[in-house]
């Protein structure tokens, strides 16, 4: 990961850096299973210049941006880059502070206490990432508030208080504009630094989908790209909703292709069909069309 960092262009001093944080933070031999791998690398040498400046500061970072920005990719990166086991925690409706940090429960006949991932992240060191913020409950709030601030602690009613360790990071995520979110308040926002992430240029989709798709066709890789473009473009100006700009969903469809699926199917599956407004469906069917071929078969697609 450290080689993939030089190539995108992240300055040497930060690398060196990293490989100290490394080498004097050790993990412990049995969460090297939680010491992510991911699947993706993000692209944006701006970006990982910024995080990584502000996880070696000990700072917390909140991830803000559109869906398709890589938020999610970006923090699974970071935790390999850094070598640090981690742990995910989504918010919704029902996730409260007993979820966070932990709650009684019977084992072998006596009550004990049962660790939740941010009191497990805080005592191992891990990199603890916050899925869509902006959805925590006021009772998750009070939490974080302590976690993240400069006290670096978390209370635990009827047990004890314990210190973070001196590695723990916590990295946030967010998007606008989805049902059930709401602004942050002050307080949580002032804990973080924020990184506005900025959508994928067509640079790093190529990038992205070269290192996915090495043997796929030059021209259909283009076409491919300026499809993602397109839909973006036609979200960006309200004449489609976000539901088909999905990223996941163009690279998942173009595997489907390479394993023998026509083009079109896949790109139903994977694209058309994330919208259940026909009017919008018809639309994205359309966009497609223009880029896409009918009856567009593998072996055009992929060269051998």
């Amino acid at each position: 990961m450290l080689d993939f960092l030089r190539k995108e262009g992240i300055s040497e001093k930060l690398i060196i850096e990293i490989e100290r944080f490394r080498k004097f933070y050790k993990v412990e031999s049995h969460l090297d299973y939680r010491i992510p791998q991911p699947k993706y690398n993000y692209y944006g040498n701006d970006v990982w210049e910024q995080a990584i400046t502000a996880l070696l500061c000990g700072e917390n970072i909140l991830l803000v941006g559109s869906k398709a920005t890589g938020k999610n990719v970006l923090a699974e990166n970071l935790a390999l880059v850094f070598a640090r086991p981690k742990w995910d925690v989504s918010f919704h409706v029902n996730t409260d502070s007993s979820t966070l940090i932990g709650t009684d429960t019977f084992e072998n006949g006596q009550v004990v206490f049962r660790h939740g991932p941010i009191y497990e992240c805080a005592k191992w060191g891990g990199f603890g990432v916050l899925d869509e913020i902006n959805m925590a409950k006021n009772d998750s709030m009070a939490v974080l508030h302590a976690t993240l601030d400069y006290r670096r602690i978390i209370d635990v009613p009827g047990y004890d208080k314990i210190a973070l360790h001196d590695a723990v990071r916590f990295i946030a995520t967010m998007n606008y504009g989805y049902a059930g979110t709401r602004e942050l308040n002050e307080a949580l926002t002032s804990r973080f630094m924020v990184i506005n992430m900025p959508a994928m240029s067509t640079e790093n989709l190529k990038k992205l989908l070269i290192k996915e798709f090495p043997n796929i066709n030059d021209q259909y890789l283009e076409q491919f790209i300026g499809l993602f473009q397109d839909l973006k473009l036609k979200s960006e100006n309200s004449e489609i909703s976000t539901k088909s700009v999905d990223l996941r969903g163009l690279v998942s469809a173009i595997s489907l292709m390479d394993k023998g699926l026509e083009a079109n199917k896949a790109l139903n599956m994977g694209i058309t069909n994330k919208s259940f407004d026909d009017f919008e469906r018809k639309l994205v069917e359309d966009v497609i069309g223009l880029r896409i071929p009918e009856k567009l078969e593998r072996n055009e697609i992929f060269k051998d």
